[in-house]
């Protein structure tokens, strides 16, 4: 698969808004799933607003329709390891688990992208990628690591199913890449959701029902709002939207800047001290998104 030969201009743009929307995701969904929002009611509201929002924006837009049942398939599996596993598992995860695990774990996604799309899209993978990736990945970690990180028995089952998210979210990013190409980026994102509402509404609809909607405080109300509009409709949209023009590996390895973010929003939002570590972290975080994106440059230019 071959990414197009010019980039538009919005494309890294996009996929670095991605990661700082991203990178507030945790904490500030932790802040709901504290005895308010049960996960996979959690999941089931993300999913829910998202297709009422895309199927509208889409039908007033594009209005395109699927010409394929072998498409309609491949949708669904995307809706069911894109969306519906990505959500359930990942806030179920969060809540049984740290915010610190859980980011350190998300950043395996690149990694499993590198090897879902070796194996089904037969991408090259040059030892600039790898290279690229494992410097990321070193970054991230050292980044996140912090004393209390740990995978005890207490957080043991929420790191699992975070794990088990990553590889369900970075399995997604390769199926999705074949349809980005025939069909416009709402009309993908739209039916990705519609499928997921399907596979999430018998895990959720419980679960939603037992919300007190009542007790919500407005850091609540935010928390909810956030993670619905921001950490789930924009980003899903920015990622369908950039796979048209950069490989799966590209976004994928943009995930690592997600602790660097969070740092930085750290530092200056909450007065937090800046260290020697976070320095070269970063560091080797570039290096690596420069790596990955140095060796689709140099395959686009062999094949000109």
């Amino acid at each position: 698969m071959q990414q197009k030969e010019n980039s538009p201009w919005f494309v890294h743009p996009a996929l670095l808004t991605v990661g700082l929307i991203y990178a507030g995701a945790y904490s500030v969904a932790k802040i709901a799933l504290g005895g308010y929002v049960p996960p996979f009611g959690f999941a089931l509201l993300r999913v829910f607003f998202a297709t009422i929002v895309l199927s509208i924006v889409h039908a007033l837009t594009v209005k395109e329709k699927v010409t394929s049942k072998k498409d309609l398939w491949l949708l669904a599996k995307c809706g069911l390891f894109g969306a519906a596993l990505n959500q359930l598992l990942f806030l179920k995860g969060l809540s049984l688990t740290t915010a610190i695990n859980s980011s350190i774990i998300m950043t395996l996604i690149p990694v499993m992208v590198l090897v879902f799309s070796f194996l089904l899209l037969r991408e090259n993978v040059g030892w600039r990628k790898v290279t690229g990736i494992i410097l990321a990945l070193i970054g991230a970690v050292i980044l996140l690591y912090k004393d209390d990180f740990g995978l005890s028995n207490d957080t043991l089952m929420g790191d699992l199913l975070n794990f088990l998210n990553a590889a369900s979210y970075a399995l997604y990013l390769v199926l999705v890449k074949p349809l980005m190409k025939k069909y416009h980026s709402l009309t993908v994102i739209k039916w990705v959701f519609i499928f997921s509402l399907i596979f999430v509404l018998p895990f959720g609809f419980t679960d939603v029902l037992s919300i007190e909607w009542a007790n919500f405080t407005p850091t609540i109300w935010g928390s909810v709002a956030y993670v619905i509009l921001a950490s789930t409709i924009l980003v899903y949209w920015l990622n369908v939207v950039t796979l048209k023009y950069v490989s799966p590996a590209i976004v994928g390895v943009y995930i690592y800047l997600q602790p660097l973010f969070a740092t930085v929003i750290a530092i200056f939002a909450f007065g937090e001290s800046f260290q020697l570590k976070q320095l070269f972290a970063a560091l080797l975080i570039f290096a690596g998104v420069y790596f990955v994106n140095f060796s689709s440059s140099v395959k686009k230019r062999a094949t000109l």
